[in-house]
């Protein structure tokens, strides 16, 4: 059997774990990045990228896809479908705060393709597609990683493994970690299409949250394509919903009967909200999918998965290059697993339940909570501090 011995493996070449192992690799840690599929993930669910992602992102010297092909947000709304009424924030009030002061609407394989060719390029780094993960163990000294390519299964040996390795995390299952949590018993309905929507409803922006308790929406600009998120009932069926009677008649309630829309692509997936009891067993960190879950409802799941790869790779460069006390990795799981269940599962339940819910059954607090942001400057500047996800950052790095 073929053994390669590299100081990290990282496990997964989605956004996560690209920007991972760049991390690394530029920080001069001999890394190895495997990814199962042979040209890695294009999946279309998550394209927010928000302002301190952008930021960690430009400091790799990996912004620049988004900044050239991705179309800059720096107003988001809240809608209610019913009665119209809109509250929109602008990331304009904290551009004192950050160098950039808005979303960016990207699909997220543009940046993580991108970070991984850089990746490639980097001498101190081995890319692998078509390489699954099989099977890990590790030992007081080790992990030993067996890999299934093309051709055969092949080892390698790593003193440190980041597992990126997604929401069925291969990693996660070997070490037996629980991943408590709840499934949405509703299913989500994705389309993307070319049909100017804006035309068809005024004063949208490139992100909008549309309330309504019968059909809540969210409607999504990314370069060339809306992207159009609906619920449907856990027991409709998958091919009805696929169906271009179920698309005419979804767009029809939103744009009316006359409208003509083709779809670029439709997409049916179940909403979890997990978090995995343990981010850190051994010398093996957890990021991003195979660490926690939750609802796309505010675009914090990839935001928060970059988040995790680059803490837990800062504390690896620590311990393999400056001495660090390996007990760093107890650090990162405390942090990272705080947040992840103070602020990232808190919020995008909350944000599901306002969407679904609309103005209706707490209309008066719902709508007065608004007003109140929209009225009061200090509280709406706090909104958007957390929102752009600066506030859990620090609340993380103040855990020790």
């Amino acid at each position: 059997m073929i053994t390669h011995e590299v100081e990290v493996l990282v496990a997964g070449l989605g956004p996560v774990g690209s920007v991972g192992a760049l991390n690394l690799a530029r920080q001069g840690v001999q890394v190895a990045a495997i990814e199962a599929t042979t040209n890695g993930a294009t999946d279309l669910r998550a394209s927010t990228f928000h302002a301190p992602t952008i930021e960690m992102l430009d400091k790799l010297g990996a912004a620049d896809v988004l900044l050239e092909k991705g179309l800059k947000a720096p107003v988001y709304q809240y809608r209610d479908r019913k009665s119209g009424e809109t509250f929109a924030f602008d990331m304009a009030e904290i551009a004192d705060r950050t160098r950039f002061p808005f979303r960016i609407q990207c699909e997220q394989h543009l940046m993580s393709q991108d970070v991984a060719a850089k990746l490639a390029e980097q001498s101190t780094a081995k890319v692998a597609y078509g390489h699954r993960l099989l099977f890990v163990e590790q030992d007081a000294d080790k992990v030993t990683a067996y890999v299934e390519t093309p051709t055969s299964v092949e080892r390698y040996v790593a003193r440190y493994l980041m597992a990126a390795d997604g929401s069925n995390s291969v990693t996660r299952k070997v070490l037996g970690l629980g991943f408590p949590g709840f499934t949405y018993s509703e299913k989500f309905l994705c389309y993307s299409t070319r049909y100017p929507i804006e035309d068809a409803l005024s004063g949208l922006e490139y992100v909008n949250y549309i309330s309504d308790p019968k059909e809540w929406m969210v409607l999504l600009r990314v370069p060339n394509l809306w992207r159009i998120l609906v619920p449907a009932a856990e027991g409709d069926d998958d091919g009805m919903l696929l169906s271009d009677q179920n698309k005419d008649e979804v767009f029809h309630r939103m744009l009316g009967d006359k409208a003509q829309v083709e779809t670029n692509h439709r997409t049916i997936y179940r909403v979890h909200q997990r978090v995995c009891e343990s981010f850190v067993q051994g010398r093996i960190g957890l990021v991003g999918d195979a660490a926690h879950l939750n609802s796309p409802m505010g675009g914090f799941g990839m935001n928060s998965g970059i988040h995790d790869a680059l803490n837990l790779g800062d504390k690896l460069v620590d311990i393999l290059r400056r001495g660090g006390d390996p007990e760093l990795l107890a650090l990162y799981d405390r942090q990272r697993r705080t947040v992840t269940n103070s602020f990232v599962q808190t919020q995008t339940i909350d944000n599901t339940k306002a969407m679904s819910e609309g103005w209706a059954s707490a209309r008066e607090g719902r709508r007065a909570q608004m007003l109140n942001l929209a009225q009061d400057p200090a509280a709406r500047r706090e909104y958007l501090l957390r929102q752009a996800m600066f506030t859990s950052l620090e609340d993380a790095a103040a855990i020790q």
